[in-house]
């Protein structure tokens, strides 16, 4: 018996010039195959939009304990002196 997770369908996109062309530039640059590269950005964009679409449903009180951990500032410790005291990398 085959096995699913190794079976493939073909997609059929059609894209300019310019558009294969970068997409093959930013293949090229991370080491991946167009086919590795299209399908990694697709599935990733394909879980965002549906996890975008989650609802989560929680009583007044779990909402209550959520919005308070949200407000409470982090005890300071070192990890997070370091982060903070870290530069972003844009600003070096």
């Amino acid at each position: 018996m085959p096995d699913r997770a190794l079976q493939t369908e073909t997609i059929n996109l059609r894209a300019s010039a310019d558009q294969k062309a970068m997409i093959d530039r930013a293949a090229q640059r991370l080491g991946k195959s167009r086919t590795e590269f299209v399908l990694d950005t697709l599935r990733e964009a394909s879980e965002n939009v549906l996890l975008d679409q989650c609802l989560f449903s929680v009583d007044a009180s779990a909402f209550d304990a959520f919005e308070a951990a949200l407000d409470t500032p982090p005890e300071p410790n070192d990890a997070l002196r370091r982060t903070l005291a870290t530069p972003a990398p844009w600003d070096k």
